[in-house]
C-alpha cells in the first residue's frame, strides 16, 4: 500500500522557523502522487499570492481550495477527492500553526462553538487471518480494553453467517461488563445478506452495525433500517457533500441513533459547506420524525 504525504511550506515564521503544514492519507485509497504533482499542486503554486490570503493577510484554506479546483468539472469526486483532500489537510494544519492554536480549536471557533478537547475513539480490529481462532480473537479484543478503550470493533462477512455469530458471541462473552462491541461488514453485502445479518445481529446489544452494503446504495441502507432497529454507521466511503446529503435524504437515516463517518480527505470539500448541508438535512429529518411520532399517537 502506497502513501500520500504532503507538506505545504509557507513564508510565515513562528519561533524562528517557517510554518509547514502536513497532510496524510491513503488507508485503502493508495497513493495520489500523480494527481497531486501533475494536476493540483501546480495550480496552487502558480496562483497569485493575494488570491490565497484572507482579509487579514493570512493563508486562507478556503481560497486555496478554490484554486485547487479551478477548471474542475462537477462530479468525479472519487477520482480526485483524496488528492485534493490531502493538500487541504496540510493547508488547515498550516493555518492552525500560523495562528498558534490546535486545529480542533481553530475550527470550533470559526463555527461559533465551544471547543471540546475530548473526542470519542474506539479500537478497530477483529480481522480474518489464517489460523486466527476464537482464542486469538478474544485476546485481541481484550488487549484493546486493557489499553483503555471501551468500544471495540470487529469485521464480519468474511465467514459464513453462523461462524460470524460464533465469533460475535465469543467476543461479547469475553468483554462483558468491560466494553461494547461494534461490527463492520466493509460494504460487502447485497440486500438479502445484509438483512440476514441484521436479523442475527439484532439479538445482541451491539454498539453499531457498520456499512452493510455498497456506500452509494442508499436504497439498501433504507431497506435495512426496516430490519435492524439498533444503531448503524456509514458514510466512511463517501466522496463529497453531495454524497453525504443523498445519504441523509435517501438512506433511511435515523438521527437519534445513526453514526455518520465522513472522512476529511474523502469528503474533501469545505468543512463549512458539509456542516451547513448536514445541519439542514438533519433538521429536516428530525422534523419528519417528530411529525411521524405525533401522527402515530391516537
Amino acid at each position: 500500500m502506497t502513501t500520500s504525504l504532503v507538506a505545504v511550506v509557507t513564508d510565515q515564521v513562528r519561533d524562528g522557523r517557517r510554518v509547514v503544514g502536513y497532510g496524510f492519507n491513503s488507508n485503502g485509497r493508495y497513493g495520489q502522487g500523480g494527481l497531486i504533482r501533475e494536476r493540483f499542486a501546480p495550480r496552487l503554486l502558480e496562483a497569485e499570492p493575494e488570491t490565497l490570503l484572507d482579509e487579514t493577510g493570512l493563508l486562507d484554506p478556503h481560497r486555496a481550495w478554490a484554486s485547487l479546483m479551478q477548471n474542475e468539472k462537477p462530479g468525479g469526486h472519487g477520482e480526485r477527492s483524496v488528492a485534493v483532500g490531502t493538500i487541504d489537510m496540510a493547508l488547515w494544519d498550516a493555518r492552525a500553526k500560523i495562528e498558534e492554536k490546535p486545529l480542533f480549536r481553530l475550527l470550533a471557533e470559526r463555527h461559533g462553538r465551544q471547543a471540546d478537547p475530548r473526542v470519542f475513539v474506539y479500537a478497530a480490529g477483529g480481522y480474518y487471518y489464517p489460523g486466527k481462532d476464537l482464542t486469538a480473537l478474544r485476546a485481541e479484543m481484550c488487549s484493546y480494553l486493557d489499553r483503555g478503550y471501551n468500544v471495540v470493533k470487529m469485521k464480519i462477512g468474511g465467514a459464513p453467517l453462523d461462524e460470524d455469530r460464533t465469533r460475535i458471541e465469543a467476543v461479547l462473552k469475553e468483554i462483558d461488563g468491560r466494553g461494547r462491541l461494534a461490527v463492520d461488514a466493509n460494504g460487502r453485502f447485497d440486500l438479502e445478506t445484509a438483512i440476514a445479518y441484521a436479523k442475527m445481529l439484532r439479538e445482541y446489544d451491539l454498539f453499531w452495525y457498520e456499512e452493510a452494503g455498497d456506500p452509494l446504495d442508499y436504497g439498501l441502507q433504507a431497506a435495512l433500517a426496516e430490519f435492524y432497529p439498533g444503531p448503524m454507521a456509514t458514510g466512511e466511503n463517501l466522496f463529497s457533500h453531495q454524497d453525504a446529503r443523498n445519504l441523509l435524504r435517501y438512506g433511511g437515516m435515523r438521527p437519534d441513533r445513526y453514526w455518520l463517518q465522513f472522512g476529511c480527505a474523502l469528503s474533501y470539500e469545505h468543512a463549512s459547506k458539509i456542516e451547513a448541508q448536514l445541519k439542514a438535512e438533519v433538521a429536516d429529518l428530525l422534523g419528519k420524525a417528530e411529525a411521524a411520532d405525533q401522527a402515530a399517537v391516537p
